[in-house]
């Protein structure tokens, strides 16, 4: 076996009788039994002048080299040969010194043999890539966890914030009722005076219904948000130390302003969930309901102090939180982004284009169910301000209350919340768009009865019950409206219908004071039971699918 000439192998120097070998001394295979006790040195492939097989004996081969430098000899220790591969014991190439016989047998090998050809060695090119896959890279399932879980955290954070905003709103609505006999007295106006700051309201409301859809393409959703927080925040400064009345109604001016850029927004990015859309949006109307509710217990308890307006220097904190709290989650992103944060990708309707010279608005108007969500909103939202803002001076002046009626504004935002939240197991039994109907027909049912019964404890106990029944209306159509309008436009759309159904708070609370300055109070039930009997009508052209033209 020639082909060990080129491995390194360990090898032995003589310790005993060799002293010196002749450099004219043939080379010679030593025979089995000659071994000497070596000690191991390395040997340089250039100092190896021979290598030799031992003779028969094919499982032991020795090595005998004598070189210009070395004076002693040296031998390799046993390697067998069934270490060897059959690569490389078959023989491969036939030597110029080989015999006639090592010739033969090669030959004879060879004929025997069927020569290797690369169709039976390797396959083609082609045929191992048409075998392969592609790779397929996946996170471990404890990477997988731990960015849901961060995702799942990040959504509850966002949704939380969203939550106090809107009872930041429900405060502002629910201390209206309790405080307005106080403002008309401190003031000295009456019912068509007073009504301005409902009027202011309307105005700061539709503006801002207008100006959401601009903005939002300009700013995005978290600079919107915080925008309409700073003017809320400028509402309660201006009412802290009870200004004079003109300073007053522009600060409702801001009031309606903000809200709606925050109600737009926030109503526009729960409705874009793809995830619990439908009881999120009831749990955040619940959180305007809650603090609707809480606001005229406070408030009834300012209403009998000397400095009433104090309580908004409560409000005055309430919105610096809010502010704060929407800086630090929102960080002035745009919604793509805060949704793509909580895992959630962009639906295909939201890469649609449309040509540059279509405008946003023109798009919007075209879409004949907004106008009819945004009429609806506008009528229910109404009712609910109104019931809530004038209910108070209702039990006061037609039914000999005292100042505690205030507690039966907060009875009835509280059946709101209790409404938005208890009824939603009925909502999806019986069908949203269908439970409306019986819900707006039973409100009317119990309206009737404050008209006509005069009595504080059932007419209280019925204002709360139609709180409950109304509760659950504003979710269901912002619900709704995410399955009949575009997604694509659903935020825009939103905020105009949000925006036209908060000018509703303050619109007809301002016709409610026109008909009670020419009236009285005791017009506020007939105006009701017809506003609700609108909603049937409106609702009943509201289609319960999308319509693709």
């Amino acid at each position: 076996m020639t082909s060990l000439a080129g491995a390194a192998h360990i090898i032995h120097r003589s310790d005993n009788v060799m002293d010196r070998v002749n450099s004219s001394t043939d080379d010679s295979a030593l025979d089995d039994g000659d071994t000497p006790e070596l000690s191991e040195v390395a040997i340089s492939k250039h100092l190896a002048t021979s290598i030799v097989a031992s003779g028969a004996n094919t499982n032991a081969r020795r090595l005998s080299s004598v070189g210009p430098d070395f004076n002693y000899l040296l031998d390799l220790h046993t390697f067998p040969v069934s270490h060897l591969s059959e690569r490389t014991r078959r023989p491969s190439v036939i030597r110029a010194d080989s015999g006639t016989e090592t010739i033969a047998t090669i030959a004879s090998s060879l004929k025997d043999s069927v020569p290797p050809t690369r169709t039976q060695t390797f396959e083609s090119t082609s045929a191992i890539l048409n075998q392969t896959r592609p790779l397929q890279y996946e996170e471990s399932p404890t990477v997988t966890d731990q960015v849901a879980r961060k995702q799942n955290r990040r959504s509850i954070i966002q949704f939380a914030a969203l939550c106090w905003c809107f009872a930041l709103e429900g405060w502002n609505d629910g201390s209206v009722g309790p405080l307005l006999p106080v403002i008309q007295t401190y003031y000295s106006v009456g019912f068509s005076v007073v009504s301005l700051l409902f009027v202011s309201n309307c105005c700061g409301f539709i503006i801002g219904a207008g100006a959401n859809v601009w903005l939002n393409e300009r700013l995005g959703f978290g600079k919107v948000m915080i925008l309409g927080s700073l003017f809320l925040l400028a509402t309660y400064v201006i009412q802290s130390p009870a200004p004079p009345f003109p300073a007053l109604v522009v600060s409702f001016l801001f009031a309606g302003f903000g809200m709606s850029l925050q109600g737009a927004q926030a109503n526009g990015f729960v409705g874009s969930l793809k995830k619990n859309k439908s009881p999120k949006l009831m749990m955040l109307h619940a959180s305007y309901g809650m603090g609707a509710f809480c606001s005229p217990l406070v408030a009834t308890q300012f209403s009998q102090a000397r400095h009433w307006s104090f309580h908004y220097i409560i409000s005055a904190g309430i919105a610096v939180s809010n502010t704060v709290i929407l800086c630090a989650v929102f960080r002035f992103k745009r919604q793509e982004e805060l949704l793509m944060e909580i895992g959630q990708e962009p639906s295909e309707d939201a890469f649609t284009t449309t040509p540059t010279s279509v405008n946003l608005y023109q798009q919007i108007f075209n879409i004949r169910v907004v106008h009819l969500l945004a009429v609806f909103a506008l009528i229910y939202v109404g009712v609910e301000v109104t019931i809530g803002g004038w209910i108070v001076t209702f039990i006061i002046r037609e039914r000999d209350g005292g100042a505690a009626a205030g507690y039966i504004s907060s009875g009835f935002f509280g059946g709101l919340t209790l409404g938005r939240l208890a009824l939603m197991y009925i909502n999806k039994r019986i069908g949203e768009h269908t439970v409306v109907f019986i819900y707006v027909l039973l409100s009317i049912g119990l309206e009737l009865t404050v008209w006509f019964v005069p009595s504080i404890i059932e007419n209280a106990v019925a204002v709360s019950f139609v709180g409950v029944l109304l509760g659950p209306l504003w979710p269901i159509l912002v619900g709704h409206g995410a399955r009949v309008i575009p997604a694509y436009l659903f935020t825009a759309c939103m905020g105009l219908i949000t925006g036209v159904g908060m000018a509703g708070s303050a619109a007809l609370p301002f016709i409610t004071g026109i008909l009670a300055s020419k009236y009285g109070i005791k017009s506020l039930q007939p105006f009701l039971v017809a506003m609700m009997c609108t909603m049937v009508g409106l609702w009943a052209l509201i289609p319960k699918t999308r319509r693709i033209a």
